[in-house]
C-alpha cells in the first residue's frame, strides 16, 4: 500500500511544483507564459512517471499569442526527446526482470504482437494524451526497433499537435 501511494503522491507533487514554479512565476510577475516554461512542462509531461494532459497547453499558449507552428515544432521535439528518454529506460529493464513480471511465455507472445502491430499501436497511442509515454516505455522492454518507435512517434506527435493548433485557430476565427 505504501509503494502505491509514494508512485501517485510523488508523481503528483513533483508535477504540482514544476508547474507551480514556472507557471506560477510568470503569471505572479504579471508576464505572459513563456515558450521556455511550455517547454520544461510539455517535456516532463512526456516522462512515463509524470502522466500530464500537456495538449491543454497548446491552446493556452496559442491564446497568449504564440505562433501554432512555434508550438507544434517545441511540442514534438520536447515529447520526442521525453519519448526517447522513456524508451532508454524501458530498453535498460533486463529480460529477467520482464520475465519475473509478465512470465516468458507472455513476454513472447506479447513481442511477436508488438512487432507485427507496434509501429500501428506507437502511431495510434500518439495521437492520444497520455499513452504515449508509457507505450515508448513498453516499446524499450519489448526491444521494439528504436528507428521505428522514433519514426512513428514523431508521425503520431505532429499530426496531434498540427491538429490541435487548427481547431484552435478554426474556433477562435468563429468566435471573432
Amino acid at each position: 500500500m505504501k509503494k502505491s501511494l509514494v508512485r501517485v503522491v510523488l508523481p503528483g507533487i513533483i508535477t504540482i511544483a514544476l508547474v507551480g514554479y514556472t507557471l506560477g512565476e510568470e503569471i505572479l510577475a504579471g508576464r505572459s507564459p513563456s515558450l521556455s516554461s511550455f517547454a520544461l512542462i510539455h517535456f516532463a509531461g512526456y516522462l512515463f512517471f509524470l502522466l500530464m494532459p500537456v495538449e491543454a497547453l497548446v491552446p493556452i499558449y496559442q491564446a497568449e499569442g504564440h505562433a501554432g507552428t512555434t508550438l507544434i515544432l517545441i511540442a514534438v521535439s520536447t515529447a520526442i526527446v521525453a519519448e526517447i528518454i522513456d524508451y532508454c529506460i524501458g530498453r535498460a529493464i533486463s529480460d529477467r526482470v520482464i520475465y519475473d513480471l509478465i512470465g516468458e511465455k507472455r513476454y513472447l507472445r506479447f513481442k511477436n504482437s508488438i512487432d507485427k502491430w507496434g509501429g500501428w499501436a506507437i502511431l495510434f497511442f500518439n495521437l492520444f494524451p497520455l499513452s504515449s509515454s508509457v507505450l515508448s516505455l513498453v516499446a524499450g522492454m519489448m526491444r521494439y526497433s528504436a528507428r521505428r518507435a522514433l519514426m512513428y512517434s514523431v508521425a503520431g506527435l505532429t499530426l496531434k499537435y498540427f491538429t490541435i493548433v487548427y481547431f484552435f485557430d478554426l474556433v477562435s476565427s468563429w468566435l471573432s
